[in-house]
């Protein structure tokens, strides 16, 4: 049962994780054309891309696209928790 409630965990998180950070990403590349006029870089290692661009858009981009995956990873716990009455594997404490 535990290894059971593991995968069911595992998809579960994925699949929030992902949704999220299709959500931020899509948000993203709309704010970032309403900030600058511009589409976000596609390749921002690409040496046509300038510098301070491409170090915008990774350093924005990974925040909000991190910081989006892991409140649905909450909320999906915060779900799993209510759903079983436990937390989900990984997040138990030890002993619990």
């Amino acid at each position: 049962m535990a290894n059971d409630s593991s995968k069911v965990w595992s998809a579960f998180s994925l699949v929030a994780a992902l949704g999220a950070a299709a959500v931020a990403k899509k948000g993203l590349d709309t704010g970032w054309r309403a900030a600058t006029g511009k589409q976000p870089p596609a390749n921002p290692a690409d040496p046509d891309v300038d510098v301070w661009e491409a170090v915008a858009w990774a350093a924005v981009s990974g925040t909000l696209v991190a910081l989006a995956k892991m409140l649905a990873q909450r909320r999906a716990a915060g779900y799993y928790l209510k759903s079983t009455g436990q937390l989900p594997p990984g997040l138990r404490k030890d002993g619990a």
